[in-house]
């Protein structure tokens, strides 16, 4: 069993379907979709949170986790540039769902497993300390200050981020809103992290590749901020 039990209800705000699928997007879907779900991670099909195996699930490599992949262009960079990483991309959003598998076709990698859905319910029945490295790459700002508990840098998210990181495990959160910059710095390092490097635009990680929401965040006017974080031993 799992050591953390999830509540009765949990509330979620991000959209779930967006414009009218592409008749190929429908196809990548519906023949691609359900061999690269992670299965055990719903509260339908797991219904007593047991936590999954990973060893058995995918060997003794590094296991990475992107939270919110958006159109799936960090992921499928990173899954072909570490072959022999395993990685796990939550995002409940259909449409860029079905991008993301568009992408992973003509990448031809096979390193990347998805959890369509809330992140909340992966966290549940993941192993403590497994992750080597996760990914938050522009999440939804939130903007209103009554919304602000909803972002991802909240204690309750956070918490689970840790239990599920090993020590030593990097944290990666590029923005481009300073406010959320401001709550990161203040909400991440309580979890249990410790700020390794904060930078701005053209001082990315050695390994980063703009998105789509980075793109469009520099048409606009807005700077890239890019923190780093260790989870602490």
């Amino acid at each position: 069993m799992s050591d953390i039990s999830p509540p009765e209800r949990r509330n979620f705000y991000g959209r779930v379907h967006g414009k009218t699928l592409r008749a190929s997007q429908k196809s990548y879907l519906a023949e691609d979709l359900d061999h690269l779900t992670l299965s055990g991670v719903t509260v339908a099909d797991n219904p007593d949170r047991v936590a999954l195996d990973v060893k058995a699930l995918f060997g003794d490599g590094p296991l990475w986790l992107e939270v919110g992949f958006g159109g799936g262009e960090h992921l499928v960079h990173m899954a072909a540039r570490y072959r022999d990483v395993t990685l796990i991309g939550c995002e409940p959003f259909v449409n860029g769902i079905a991008m993301l598998l568009g992408k992973l076709r003509a990448a031809e990698v096979d390193n990347v497993h998805i959890h369509p859905g809330d992140v909340r319910d992966l966290f549940d029945v993941l192993p403590v300390a497994c992750l080597d490295k996760a990914f938050l790459n522009y999440p939804d700002p939130w903007p209103k200050a009554r919304h602000h508990r909803r972002r991802f840098v909240t204690p309750g998210y956070l918490a689970l981020l840790a239990r599920v990181m090993k020590p030593g495990a990097e944290f990666r959160v590029a923005t481009d809103i300073p406010d959320y910059v401001r709550q990161t710095l203040e909400e991440v390092p309580p979890a249990g992290f410790d700020l390794i490097a904060q930078t701005g635009q053209g001082q990315a990680w050695e390994d980063w590749i703009s998105t789509r929401y980075e793109q469009k965040a520099l048409r606009e006017g807005r700077d890239p901020h890019y923190l780093t974080f260790r989870r602490q031993a």
